[in-house]
């Protein structure tokens, strides 16, 4: 999922720089309401829980394997806003420290999993979470549900950057066909690890799930309601 310099042409890659700046840009003044001083060490452990995951690979089929993207899980821990600008650090160390992505696809990259599968996923979960039974159980299934989606909708985005700006000779369509049926296989591993680790973490501090947090609060009023009635 990461590219490397040169498979987009440049002009293509220096726009979706600037674009790229642009949701990080309102990342930065976004996060500023999701955070506290009681969630701010969470989005550190989570980027780097993030960050070490994507250095290992699972197998997925015959030579092909995949790594966690990291965006539904970082959303729902700790908001959309404080995930976005997660996963482009993850993704700025990986490209200098490893290569792991070229420095002219940076906005790229940080477009299909900072921005586009950071959002796309965490709609995906407001929407599962919304349809599922109101309690903590539902969390996990729809987290698994988000990070499940958001691997190929990520891919599809890899897509559209290609059908623009590739400078190889292979048709949109076999590389979408490719990337699609490969990374819905991916998805399933995403989703597990999402679910196990969100599981993880509601089990010990629930308070400190963003996206269970609203939900809480909603179960306090209605208990507490009751029991005065």
């Amino acid at each position: 999922m990461h590219i490397p310099d040169g498979f987009i042409d440049l002009p293509t890659s220096l726009a979706f720089i600037a674009v790229s700046a642009v949701g990080v840009g309102v990342a930065l003044k976004g996060a500023k309401s999701e955070l506290s001083d009681k969630t701010a060490p969470l989005a550190g452990l989570a980027t780097v829980f993030i960050f070490a995951a994507q250095m290992i690979n699972f197998p997925v089929a015959a030579g092909t394997s995949g790594h966690l993207l990291g965006g539904a899980l970082a959303a729902i821990l700790i908001g959309p806003w404080a995930a976005t600008l997660s996963i482009t650090i993850v993704l700025i160390l990986q490209a200098l420290l490893f290569a792991d992505g070229g420095l002219t696809a940076i906005g790229l990259n940080v477009f299909n999993l900072s921005l586009v599968g950071v959002w796309a996923s965490y709609a995906i979960f407001l929407i599962v979470k919304r349809i599922l039974p109101s309690n903590k159980k539902a969390i996990p299934a729809a987290a698994f549900i988000a990070a499940l989606i958001q691997v190929p909708i990520a891919a599809s985005s890899f897509v559209f950057q290609y059908a623009i700006g590739s400078v190889a000779t292979i048709p949109v369509s076999t590389v979408f066909t490719a990337m699609f049926s490969t990374h819905v296989l991916i998805g399933i591993g995403e989703g597990l690890i999402t679910a196990l680790t969100i599981s993880a973490v509601l089990a010990t501090r629930s308070d400190l799930v963003y996206g269970y947090r609203g939900q809480s609060r909603k179960l306090e009023i209605k208990s507490s309601a009751r029991s005065n009635s």
